[in-house]
This record gives C-alpha cells, structure tokens and sequence, in this order.
C-alpha cells in the first residue's frame, strides 16, 4: 500500500527539479513583493492605528479590483498556455489582445467605482467601535491613500497582461526580476516618503501610496521593454500591435470559459471584503490585528500561491498537448507537494506568531489579538494549500464554471452567512469566528478531492485556433 502511495504522490528528483524551477522564481518575485509590503505595513504601522487601518481598508478594497483583473485575464490566460504547447503564435497573439480590452474595460469602471463611491466604501469598515481610536481620522488617511493608489492602476494592469503571458509561456524569470527592481524602488522610497529622510517631505499615508505608484511604473516599464526588445525568443510578440482585433469566434470562446473566472475572482474577491467588514463590526483594533496576521500571512501563502500557479502551467501545457495520463500523474504529486510544504510553513508560523506584532506601533490588545490570528491561519494552511492547488487543477482543463461553484459561490453561500450570523448575533470572539469560517471549508476539500479524483479537467480545450 505504501508503495502505491508513495509511486502516485511521490515523485523523483527530477520531477521536484522541474517544479521548483517553475515555483521557486514565482515564489522569489511574490516573496520579495510580499516582504517590501510587509516593511510597507510596518511604516504605516509604526505611524499609529488610524494610519494602519486606514490604508488596510483601502487595501482590501483594492484587492477585490486586483482579483477582478486577475479573473477577467485567466480564461485568455488558459489558452494561452495551451497554445503555447502547441506552439501556436498567433493564438497566443489572440489571447494577448483579448487581455488588452479586457484589462481596459475593467480598469476603466473600477476606477470609476472607486471615485463615485470610495468614501462610502471605506466607511462600511468604520461602524464598530472605535476601540480608543479615531474612526474620522481612519477614514481620512484611508481617502487619502486611495485618491494616490488609483494613478498606479494603468501600470498594475500592463503589468499583468505582458507578465501573465510570459508565465503561460514559460518565462518566469523577467516577470521576477522586475518585479524586485520594483518593489526596492518601492521600499526605498517608503522610507523617503513616509517619514521625510534625506530632504523629502514627510507624507506618512500619501508618501506611502506615492512610492507604491511608482514603483508599479518602474516595473511596467522594465516588462514591456524586455518583451518587446527579445522578439526572438517572444515570437509570438512580433506584429503584436498591427492590429486589436480578435476574431469573433474566439471572443466567443474566451467569453465562455472566461466569464465564470472573472465572475468567479471578483466575486470571492469581494466576499472576503464582506467577511473582513463583518469581523471589522467587533470594531477598530480587529481591523488592525488583522491588517498585522493577513501582512505576514501574505508573506508565508507564497508558497502554495506559487505551487498553484505551477500546477495551471505545467497541467495547461500537458493537456494542451494532448499527454492525460502524464497530466493526471504530474497533479497528484504536485497536490501532494503543496500540502507537504505548507504544513512546513505553518509550523513556522505558529512559532513566530507571539513576536511579528511587537513591530507595530498599536495597543497591547491588538498585538495579542494579531497573534491569535496568526496562529488560526497557520493552523488551516496546509488545508487553504491542497484547495488552492485543487482549484488551479480543474481550470488548467478549462473547467471554468466548476470553479465558479467551487470556489466563489461556495463562499457566498457558506462562508459570508457563517460570520455574518456568528459576528451579528452572537458574542463569540473574533478569532473562534474565523475559526468556524475556516471548518466550513471542509465541505470544499470533499468537493475537490471527488473532482480532482475523477478526472472532470482532463481535456484539451484549444483544438486549433483556426475557425472550424
């Protein structure tokens, strides 16, 4: 039995080789991103609570926009990779114009959204109580921060078109590379900017927003100018911009495996905007703790963040080429691999849980209450690690609206009621709460392992780019 086991979820060394090559840059670019956030965090937070509240508010916000991106380019993005497999150019070249207009659109009414109704946004976090703060003074710096963040939307989403085509294609290292010139120009100037060294103006919350504006330019920048400079190893990027079009037919087809992960990212994206305001109503130092635990859990989630991205890249490519068998064998492991290193991580964090909010400027309540927290998402990693890894599996194979179910619509329909309900009409604490959030998932993991298990995503989508 034990050999069976070890032959279906243990691979060889080359096996872990070719994994980690995928992971490990997607793992240091993230990391690296991840970390400059965390010293951003700890700027503001060393600021005081109102600071630091507000801008985790405005972050959150931001987060349903940067997970509507993500959606809205991830169905181009399934056949992109599928493409590539097949070494099909001009299909490539189609999915990239998709992502073009795609990105378009909803940069155009996220912002939109954003300076209509932000204040009142913002404010849906501020209605608990103020816990020694200052609620006006939250929702000052938390306009403040937003009114800056929304110049640096234009360069995110370039950003993400060129790079999540890169990735799909194979190249993880540029996306990487940029992506720490980025974020040290954005730590450099956090430092400048919040605090006022070396002749700059002290800013605090808008100094902070600044650096981060600039820094996503900085990165566009050195993105766009690789891609367009290294045709010959981009093929697919020559001729590129002759044209916008993209055939009818294929929009058709992007629209209908795409739609449900657009759907399917916003709405999550969106649901955990809502959990976070109904933990928030238990008032302002939970707003604060958890700004503290989700900073560092951020930094941690890199890794099964960046082995999930490897199952769509390396599962995509193997179905797009037409080797099931050898697909199903390679997402076993790689499930098995995610669990695996997350329960490692996780210990990790339970020991460093006690000290990380010692960092902040805040009340001693809150630091406490950070810790906790901290301790509750180490405990449900490696189970948040074999979900997300489940969840890349059935979309590598186009099973988009699966995930839409999976994913998204369980949230709403389990998750949303459970902390409404405990957090409206219960005293329970806030940690117990999330705690029940996080069980619930269990009904997910079940989900998951049937569907992975009975092989629903083994398909190849692309066919031809040709109309038929």
């Amino acid at each position: 039995m034990w050999g069976n086991l070890r032959k279906k979820f243990i691979g060889d060394k080359k096996f872990y080789m070719m994994v980690l090559a995928i992971a490990v840059p997607i793992m240091i670019q993230n990391g690296i991103t991840n970390f400059v956030s965390l010293l951003d965090n700890i700027m503001v937070g060393r600021i005081g609570t109102e600071q630091m509240s507000g801008v985790a508010i405005v972050n959150q916000l931001i987060f349903v926009y940067n997970l509507c991106i993500f959606g809205g380019l991830s169905g181009a993005g399934i056949f992109t990779a599928q493409y590539f497999g097949q070494k099909d150019d001009e299909g490539v070249r189609h999915t990239f114009r998709f992502k073009i207009w795609m990105a378009l659109i909803l940069t155009v009414l996220a912002v939109s959204i954003f300076l209509v109704g932000g204040e009142q946004l913002i404010q849906m976090y501020l209605n608990g109580s103020s816990d020694g703060g200052n609620l006006d003074a939250a929702l000052r710096y938390g306009k403040e921060y937003l009114w800056i963040m929304l110049l640096g939307l234009p360069a995110f989403v370039m950003v993400q078109v060129y790079a999540s085509t890169l990735r799909e294609c194979g190249e993880t290292m540029v996306p990487m590379k940029a992506g720490i010139v980025a974020v040290m120009v954005n730590l450099i100037f956090n430092y400048l900017l919040i605090y006022g060294k070396f002749g700059f103006p002290k800013l605090g919350v808008a100094g902070a927003a600044a650096a981060t504006v600039l820094s996503r330019y900085v990165e566009m920048i050195i993105v766009l100018v690789w891609t367009h400079t290294h045709t010959e190893k981009n093929s697919y990027m020559k001729g590129m911009y002759q044209t916008l079009m993209v055939p009818g037919f294929l929009v058709k087809r992007f629209i209908i495996k795409g739609s449900p992960l657009l759907f399917n990212e916003t709405l999550w994206a969106a649901a955990q905007a809502v959990l976070m305001q109904c933990y928030s109503v238990r008032g302002l130092s939970v707003v604060a703790a958890f700004n503290i635990a989700n900073t560092i859990a951020n930094l941690f989630n890199i890794v099964f963040i960046a082995l999930g991205d490897s199952v769509a890249i390396v599962v995509g490519q193997l179905l797009g080429a037409g080797r099931m068998k050898e697909a199903r064998d390679r997402d076993n492991k790689m499930i098995a691999f995610s669990v695996m290193c997350c329960t490692g991580v996780a210990l990790v964090m339970l020991v460093i849980a006690p000290v990380f909010p010692k960092l902040y400027n805040t009340t001693e309540d809150t630091r406490h209450l950070a810790a906790l927290l901290i301790m509750a998402i180490a405990i449900f990693m490696p189970q948040n690690a074999f979900l997300h890894a489940t969840y890349f599996t059935l979309r590598s194979g186009g099973k988009t609206l699966v995930t839409f179910f999976f994913d998204s619509v369980f949230v709403w329909c389990v998750s949303v009621p459970i902390a409404y309900i405990l957090s409206r009409y219960t005293g329970m604490f806030v940690v117990l709460i999330y705690s029940f959030v996080q069980i619930g998932d269990w009904i997910k993991c079940v989900i998951g392992f049937v569907l992975v298990k009975k092989g629903v995503w083994l398909q190849n989508i692309v066919g031809s780019s040709k109309q038929e």
